[in-house]
């Protein structure tokens, strides 16, 4: 499974930025998926999750701005992050979890 993520940039704190990742397999409908960040010297970490029926989790940090959602008709998650700040600068990550397959990244810096 290929998985390619798009929608990354550069914003300013307080703006929004909607993350997409399109999967290149149809089992994408049946599994749940996952978005993660890596910043600069730090390890990587969970952002979201959802299920395959919709179900979501989030990292306490993002909990009320971000939102996870998927299209499976289209094969894609998507990351809606609105309220955006510095701290949120980093490499964001597709994941689906079930067979190991990551993207490639989408650079996200928040900077005035």
């Amino acid at each position: 499974v290929q998985l390619v993520e798009s929608g990354g940039g550069l914003v300013q704190p307080g703006g929004s930025l909607r993350l997409s990742c399109a999967a290149s397999e149809s089992i994408f409908r049946i599994y749940s998926m996952a978005w993660y960040r890596q910043a600069p010297g730090n390890q990587r970490e969970l952002v979201a999750t959802i299920t395959n029926s919709g179900n979501t989790n989030y990292a306490d940090s993002v909990k009320g701005r971000f939102t996870i959602s998927r299209d499976n008709a289209k094969k894609t998650v998507y990351l809606q992050m609105n309220s955006l700040k510095p701290e949120d600068t980093a490499v964001y990550y597709c994941n689906m979890p079930r067979v190991a397959a990551w993207g490639q990244g989408t650079q996200v810096t928040v900077s005035s």
